[in-house]
């Protein structure tokens, strides 16, 4: 339950505020079809995910315990560090000629790939070995950070204090990160 706990607490924090949730917005408005924006998002969480729990219980065994918290923690660093990031809007597709499911699905799957929350699977899996609970909280933080955008829109972005949570948690995840690494560097 650990790993399905950190990596849903994990994407959630990383992705409020973030580059994903602003492309979720501009498609949700653009096409006004929430069940089909929905999907996509869901499917796309879900490879993701999957992808990196796959290649965290790849890399895993092949690392020892120490070198696997160093690896949790660095993707707890990665994303901190990036929690500190400016965000900008990202492109919002517009050109694109699918409908809404199939260019909500590319777009989150290619602007999700290599981000912070990935890596943060990606390290969990990793430490913990247990692939299957870390990309289902990956996906359902990545999830539950996306579909009140599609339903609230706007009001979302202004009910909650984004940047505040954005530097919040982007110090959390720092101090967190910090003391794995040094833990398993044996300096803590």
């Amino acid at each position: 339950m650990d790993a399905l706990l950190l990596a849903l607490l994990g994407c959630l924090l990383g992705e409020i505020g973030d580059k994903s949730q602003l492309l979720v917005l501009a498609l949700a408005t653009r096409y006004q079809r929430n069940g089909a924006v929905i999907a996509g998002i869901v499917v796309a969480a879900i490879a993701n995910a999957a992808i990196s729990a796959t290649a965290g219980a790849w890399i895993g065994p092949m690392l020892g315990a120490d070198a696997r918290l160093l690896f949790l923690s660095l993707s707890v660093l990665f994303l901190g560090i990036g929690m500190f990031w400016p965000v900008t809007a990202p492109d919002p597709l517009a050109g694109w000629p699918t409908g809404a499911f199939l260019t909500t699905m590319l777009g989150l799957f290619i602007l999700g790939f290599g981000d912070g929350p990935q890596f943060l699977v990606l390290g969990i899996t990793t430490h913990s070995g247990n692939p299957v609970l870390a990309a289902v909280g990956g996906a359902i933080g990545v999830i539950a950070a996306s579909v009140p955008v599609v339903l609230l829109r706007d009001r979302i972005f202004a009910a909650l204090p984004t940047r505040a949570i954005r530097l919040g948690g982007g110090v959390l995840l720092l101090i967190a990160g910090s003391v794995m690494a040094l833990s398993a560097l044996a300096l803590f």
